[in-house]
């Protein structure tokens, strides 16, 4: 059988599985992790999320084990296979270029307003960044430096991106 191919979501799920480790994690766990941490700058599909656990399973980077009665829910941990699959990947530099996925953009590049575009953006990033400056200051000696890093450039990019929509709005066409 060939190897699966990992994508962003099988580094995301095997990131997420060392991080429980040594605890095991379900599909709907998995979930919920990343709502409180990825999700903030990653947005990956929850079915996703769902299925990932067990590709990943069938091609050896983790491990399943379902519950025998009640519910039946699958239980996934991360193999040694898996940690050395996310430690190459963690090795290597990105090979594509970052990505803008902003409805306002797509909204002005249509013709909207850009003063109304603008208003909402800069309300939306403002509430973003308030509750990343909360998150910091209630973490900072509690979550790993990766973590507290992608948090810095979290902050870093919403105080970026309300400057740049501010000066949007006050801009001419």
């Amino acid at each position: 059988m060939q190897d699966p191919k990992l994508t962003p979501t099988s580094y995301i799920v095997l990131g997420l599985l060392e991080a429980a480790a040594p605890a095991e994690a379900t599909p709907y766990d998995l979930k919920q992790m990343m709502a409180v941490s990825v999700d903030n700058f990653w947005s990956t599909p929850h079915a996703q999320v769902y299925r990932e656990p067990e590709r990943l399973a069938a091609g050896g980077f983790a491990t399943e084990r379902r519950e025998e009665t009640g519910r039946r829910r699958r239980f996934y941990a991360i193999t040694d296979r898996g940690r050395a699959a996310l430690e190459e990947w963690r090795g290597t530099a990105p090979d594509e270029l970052p990505e803008l996925r902003d409805s306002g953009v797509l909204k002005l590049f249509f013709g909207a307003d850009p003063a109304v575009v603008s208003e909402h953006q800069i309300a939306v990033l403002e509430a973003k960044l308030a509750e990343y400056r909360t998150l910091r200051a209630d973490v900072l000696a509690v979550i790993p430096p990766g973590q507290l890093r992608a948090l810095d450039v979290g902050i870093a990019h919403s105080q970026a991106m309300i400057a740049i929509w501010r000066a949007t709005s006050e801009r001419p066409a």
